[in-house]
């Protein structure tokens, strides 16, 4: 088990205007994973519709349930890291086996094995390097929002280069390209961490220890290989199960994990003093308003990826360009205004008048509502003239990506801040599964409203108004339960 103590033997950094040395590991580390997630995710949908002839509904479907539990699976990892593991070994786990599964993409007869190994090891990956971006900085540090918003650019980073390089080799050469390149970005993303470890102190590590000794590569890789066995046992449950979640709809299985999260939360409760519950708790009911953030801005590999393939007009100069190319302009909307807000957070933050961070990201879950509104009009163009202007979408994701950078790093940063530091691992796994329920969700939404007169778009632009706006409200409540940690 990583005891309290762990965090406490990082290295410690007293140069208050630079950035921990091994800030820079973990930015190229989740650089390389992000970049083969998003090439992967750009094509599949696109995949599923145009090369395998699934029908719209069961391809968003299988993307729903497939992103869904790639966000559930790191309360898992996470709690496996904090107990057994410790946080480093377990990134080592999830980048070998993510690894395993981006290459068994490029073969179709193995997608729901290749499917499985993703969502297992990001469940291993996810919440760990998130933690250890936390355990670089000291408690109060007022780096440590723009270190995550740093952090949170090598993601955009790796997701603005994949759909350029695994779209256009998938979509214009052939599918199994694309899905390799997205297994070489992993390949790269593990050899970035076991080669600089060393910048990273003792971040990560068990109490005890220094670094990682073969023992240790040998028991990441014996889990890594389990794995395989694992996803086959855990398919052939699912076919068994087959009738049972055919007369299941949407709204039980969504009941189903909010009892399991609900259930898991109530178990920690008894290790927890009353100030550290209060923080739990913050932490819980911002997860609630993530999920109407996330179930929006998910669209964008769902019903955006199809609205840009369907109906965008994408010729420029004479040719047409991939469609996977429009999941590009988020990240680099993101790559450029990171910095920015990096400063904005840093010197808003050291000052008297710092804007709590309920506040910051209910203002990034309204900014998406306003998207959806540009969303919908478009949506309405198209159903009455035909293709659109590609500067529909382009603004849309702009406008996504000034509320993400208001809602994701800020959310991380949060969590590591306010959790109880050996709940760490385990409440970022938490904060996740709203992650996990808004991804389901964000699959299954058209199907879900499909009885209703009430239009996608216009619906989520409701829902994430309305959760901006009462998140605002209840912003100093949130304020006094973390007790002064963010």
């Amino acid at each position: 088990m990583q005891s309290d103590a762990a965090s406490d033997t990082t290295v410690i950094y007293n140069d208050k205007r630079r950035h921990p040395a091994g800030l820079s590991t973990l930015f190229l580390t989740e650089m390389w994973e992000r970049f083969s997630y998003y090439g992967m995710r750009a094509l599949l949908v696109l995949y599923l519709v145009n090369a395998l002839g699934y029908p719209r509904a069961e391809a968003l479907a299988l993307y729903g349930v497939y992103t869904g539990l790639v966000y559930l699976t790191p309360i898992i990892g996470g709690w496996l890291a904090d107990r057994y593991l410790g946080y480093r070994k377990a990134v080592l786990v999830g980048a070998m086996v993510m690894a395993m599964g981006h290459f068994a993409m490029a073969v179709p007869s193995l997608l729901l094995p290749a499917l499985g190994l993703l969502i297992i090891g990001n469940g291993f990956f996810k919440p760990n390097i998130s933690t250890m971006v936390g355990a670089l900085y000291r408690e109060h540090d007022p780096r440590r929002d723009g270190g995550f918003t740093i952090f949170y650019m090598g993601i955009n980073l790796g997701a603005l280069l994949a759909p350029l390089v695994a779209g256009t080799l998938g979509e214009k050469i052939g599918w199994h390209w694309g899905f390799a390149c997205a297994g070489v970005g992993m390949l790269l993303a593990l050899a970035q961490f076991a080669i600089n470890q060393h910048k990273l102190g003792n971040a990560g590590l068990r109490e005890g220890q220094s670094r990682l000794v073969a023992r240790d590569w040998m028991h990441a890789l014996l889990i890594a290989v389990a794995a395989l066995p694992a996803v086959y046992i855990a398919i052939g449950a699912w076919h068994a199960a087959a009738p049972l979640w055919a007369m299941m709809s949407g709204q039980v299985v969504v009941a189903i994990l909010v009892l399991v999260f609900l259930a898991f939360l109530l178990r920690q409760k008894s290790t927890c003093s009353r100030d550290e519950w209060h923080r739990v708790l913050a932490i819980v009911i911002l997860g609630f308003f993530v999920i109407f953030f996330w179930m929006g801005f998910e669209q964008a590999g769902g019903t955006m990826n199809l609205f840009a393939d369907k109906l965008t007009d994408r010729v420029i100069l004479g040719k047409e360009m991939p469609s996977s190319y429009f999941q590009s302009i988020n990240p680099l909307a993101i790559v450029m205004l990171g910095p920015l807000f990096s400063m904005l957070w840093q010197r808003w933050d050291s000052s008297r008048h710092a804007l709590p961070v309920a506040a910051k990201m209910a203002l990034g879950i309204a900014i998406v509502g306003i998207g959806f509104i540009v969303l919908a009009i478009a949506q309405g163009r198209a159903d009455s003239i035909g293709k659109v202007s590609p500067l529909w979408l382009a603004s849309v994701y702009v406008l996504f990506t000034i509320g993400e950078l208001c809602v994701s790093p800020i959310g991380l940063s949060l969590v590591t801040k306010v959790a109880p530091p050996r709940l760490a691992s385990v409440m970022m796994g938490i904060w996740f599964t709203a992650n996990a329920i808004a991804n389901y969700l964000a699959g299954n939404l058209e199907q879900l409203l499909a009885g209703s007169s009430i239009p996608l778009y216009w619906f989520l632009a409701g829902t994430s108004l309305g959760a901006g706006l009462l998140l605002l409200m209840l912003t100093p409540l949130l304020s006094k339960l973390m007790h002064g940690k963010a």
